[in-house]
């Protein structure tokens, strides 16, 4: 029997492995490096007045993608820069007051609106508030002392960035993906097990809810994935990942387009209860061999698009053949067909999904990943 402790370090090491929980831990890390080593360098190199501005500039600069901290940690910097010389300007010529006070503060603000420094623009503002709060008339502070200090806090900043661990978000990207599929999957299988014998309306709202859940989860996901394809922008990690012998690969999965497939799998899904809720309402029993041969065909589509690895027939095929031999049987009522018609065709999309769905994964296991 395991101790209390060794299942708590068990716990420990799960959370530890997740993709997100590395790197936010990792980001963390970075943002005190950064800012502590700025810190450093305005205290004992620079012999700083005002050593707050050079650690707060390398803190804002540490993004979580590089290419982030290259575009904003820009935008940072000249917005402090700006900063600097409002509070020099009204400082020197105006003094420092209440009313001077909040004038640095309406300039910086409106300053801030500027589009090209918009995302960063309120540090024009903030600088001022730091400089001009910070005993300027009383030691008078050399506006290219502050300038060079801004720029050693963003340079300090970006540095770090690139050279300490640049994160690729690919895991979590891919995470993400593979908890879609899942869920996507298990309804298809619990869509089966019902059906296969019976079903009524309820069942068909409690799977509509669950895809309005997916459909709402698709939203975090399709974040995560922009953030994995920004995080490959001027990142020398990835030159690092490609040149190692074990990922020599040329390939890589591109996540906007599995996602947008499973997105697409979504939508043919919730078509697909749609449907379902609306035969549960039209008279007449289902004709046995349909439910039951569809029925096993959707349970095969969901194990093979929760687990690619899974050995199920060709679904495509499989319902080209119950559509054929259903053709054939002049017996069936003709009013049946446009609902099977319709569970057919919503299938054979979702079946061409578990075939990409399975590309997918194995271009992704043989693409760089990282954190």
């Amino acid at each position: 029997m395991s101790s209390p402790t060794g299942g708590l370090r068990r716990r420990i090491a799960i959370l530890l492995r997740r993709p997100d929980v590395t790197t936010d831990a990792l980001q963390i890390l970075k943002t005190v490096v950064a800012a502590t080593l700025a810190w450093w360098l305005a205290v004992e190199i620079l012999e700083s007045q005002m050593p707050f501005l050079a650690p707060w500039v390398a803190l804002l600069t540490v993004y979580p993608t590089v290419y982030q901290s290259l575009r904003r940690g820009a935008q940072t910097t000249v917005a402090s820069w700006a900063g600097v010389g409002v509070s020099f300007v009204i400082g020197h010529f105006l003094g420092v007051g209440l009313w001077t006070f909040a004038l640095a503060i309406v300039v910086g603000m409106a300053a801030s609106r500027i589009p090209w420094i918009r995302d960063e623009g309120v540090a024009i503002a903030t600088t001022a508030v730091f400089v001009l709060g910070d005993g300027f008339t009383e030691q008078q502070p050399m506006l290219l002392d502050r300038i060079i200090e801004v720029a050693v806090g963003a340079a300090v900043g970006l540095l770090v960035n690139l050279l300490l661990i640049p994160p690729l978000r690919d895991r979590q990207a891919s995470r993400y993906v593979d908890h879609i599929n899942l869920r996507m999957g298990r309804i298809l299988v619990d869509m089966a097990d019902e059906l296969r014998d019976s079903w009524d309306t309820d069942d068909a709202e409690s799977w509509a809810t669950e895809i309005q859940s997916m459909t709402d989860d698709l939203s975090t996901a399709w974040e995560s994935v922009r953030s994995a394809h920004e995080s490959r922008r001027a990142n020398p990690r990835l030159q690092v990942l490609r040149s190692r012998p074990a990922q020599t690969s040329s390939g890589r999965a591109d996540y906007g387009e599995i996602l947008g497939r499973v997105d697409e799998g979504v939508s043919h899904l919730r078509h697909l209860v749609r449907t379902l809720r609306h035969a549960a309402h039209s008279e007449g029993a289902w004709d046995t061999r349909f439910r039951e041969a569809w029925a096993d065909i959707v349970r095969d589509a969901g194990h093979a698009i929760a687990d690619p690895d899974s050995e199920v027939e060709p679904i495509d095929d499989r319902l080209v053949e119950l559509s054929t031999e259903l053709s054939r049987d002049r017996s069936l009522p003709q009013r049946t067909w446009p609902l099977y018609g319709s569970l057919i065709t919503s299938m054979r999309h979702i079946a061409r999904i578990v075939d990409d769905v399975a590309s997918a994964r194995e271009a992704r296991e043989s693409g760089p990943t990282g954190t």
